[in-house]
């Protein structure tokens, strides 16, 4: 049997007699991952990856570890224990960290990232990012199945962090590696590499070169939107000399970042100069202004308007045309308008929220908004439905579209007879809840 055919049987066994191997999590032919406890806490879950002992490589390995364990940073993966252990006949690295929910290989199989959920995926990431080469290391290994969720925080793994003095393996592992890695160079600028090609590939669903061949496919790369597109053109080139930097990514990521010159130069709004305005001109104005005010007070002084000898005060109106037609009675008020039809909108009778996978709940930072307008006849039946509007994410929309389209209503009224009627569902889906708000649209 292959190494994980046979590491799926340990589930249920005990590393080091206190760590239990409590689900098979993934693995590949050099490493298995395991669901556990952290230690002393049977409530609160730790994951714990296995690696077969190197003779040549384990002490090196655990080295490595216990440097990276001494990292702190919200957007980094801890390390709570390094050790050593056997499970039958084999010898074996282990590693126990915070254990994550999801990860980003398991959303992009079912839909690529919007625009607005990768502006929120890349600040996290680059952070973490910065901490590590401040502190002297290299991640080696961003990719989408190292880019993790553990509740709201997205973080990257920590347990492929090296030192760029260790050197890589000497060969090209996939196409989120550098091509220097080829050679055994890691470096601050390899990172970057695997960026560009993990920003490309969550935007598409694929990644910008051909495994294969590693030849760059300039179609997936066309249709990434800007400001992404010249990020990752960035990340991408070949001379690691010439890769942006972090600095640079933030930079783009500003609203008023371009990150290609537009050829031609956006006009440039000169503000026209203020004219000079005499002092008098500004001061004859006022003056008129005043004594026009100044007027009318006077006037009221010297002329009082008397109030009628009853008593009462008495509005003057405008002079009648002649006596006679002042003897005529007032006209009477205006006969009410006819009263509107009696109407009936139709309500709700049958909803449906989407069924949301919890792995795309878990891609969600604040809220995705769906619009859906709904056209339903005189006999309540849905007769089209529309997006309006689709939102940032066109997994989302679908989602809310199949689910508008099954709704149901009581047919629209006028004056007892069934209509047609127009509907506006309100989609709005959120990492913990899924809600839709109807509203009643005029046709």
């Amino acid at each position: 049997m292959s190494n994980p055919e046979v590491w799926k049987t340990w589930e249920g066994r005990v590393v080091g007699g206190k760590f239990p191997l409590r689900q098979w999590l993934g693995g590949s032919d050099h490493s298995a991952v395991f669901l556990t406890d952290k230690q002393g806490q049977t409530d609160q879950k730790a994951a714990i990856k296995l690696i077969a002992a190197d003779p040549v490589e384990a002490e090196r390995q655990r080295l490595r570890w216990r440097a990276t364990a001494q990292l702190t940073h919200p957007h980094l993966i801890p390390i709570y224990e390094i050790g050593r252990c056997q499970l039958d006949d084999t010898q074996l690295l282990y590693l126990v960290m915070e254990y994550a929910e999801e990860d980003l290989s398991q959303i992009l199989p079912q839909r690529a990232l919007a625009p607005a959920e990768v502006t929120d995926l890349l600040p996290p990431l680059l952070d973490a990012l910065s901490y590590l080469h401040g502190k002297g290391f290299v991640h080696t290994r961003i990719k989408p199945s190292n880019i993790l969720a553990v509740g709201d925080l997205l973080k990257l793994s920590s347990d492929q962090v090296a030192s760029p003095f260790e050197g890589g393996t000497g060969r090209r592992r996939d196409v989120y590696d550098a091509p220097e890695t080829a050679a055994g160079i890691v470096s601050p600028e390899g990172d970057l590499w695997s960026v560009g090609a993990t920003l490309v590939e969550a935007l598409t669903q694929k990644p910008p070169f051909a495994e294969e061949t590693l030849t760059r496919d300039r179609g997936v790369l066309a249709t990434v939107a800007e400001p992404f597109r010249g990020i990752a053109r960035e990340c991408l080139h070949l001379d690691p000399k010439r890769r942006c930097s972090i600095a640079d990514i933030k930079a783009r990521m500003q609203p008023a970042a371009r990150s290609v010159p537009d050829p031609s130069p956006a006009p440039v709004l000169v503000k026209p100069a203020r004219r000079y305005r005499a002092p008098w001109r500004v001061l004859v104005p006022i003056a008129v202004v005043f004594l026009f005010v100044l007027g009318i007070f006077l006037f009221h002084r010297i002329f009082p308007t008397k109030p009628p000898s009853d008593g009462q005060v008495k509005i003057e109106t405008a002079p009648v045309a002649s006596e006679a037609a002042s003897s005529q009675p007032a006209p009477s008020a205006p006969a009410p308008a006819p009263k509107e039809a009696a109407k009936s909108r139709g309500e709700v009778v049958h909803q449906v929220i989407p069924d949301v996978p919890q792995s795309a709940k878990n891609t969600i930072t604040g809220t995705i908004k769906v619009g859906v307008r709904v056209e339903v006849d005189s006999s309540g039946k849905i007769t089209s439905a529309k997006l309006a509007p689709a939102g940032p994410s066109q997994y989302f929309a679908n989602l809310a579209l199949r689910a508008a389209e099954q709704w149901q209503f009581s047919p629209a009224q006028v004056n007892g007879q069934p209509t047609s009627s127009a509907w506006l569902l309100k989609f709005r889906f959120k990492r913990t809840s899924t809600q839709v708000v109807p509203e009643r649209a005029s046709h």
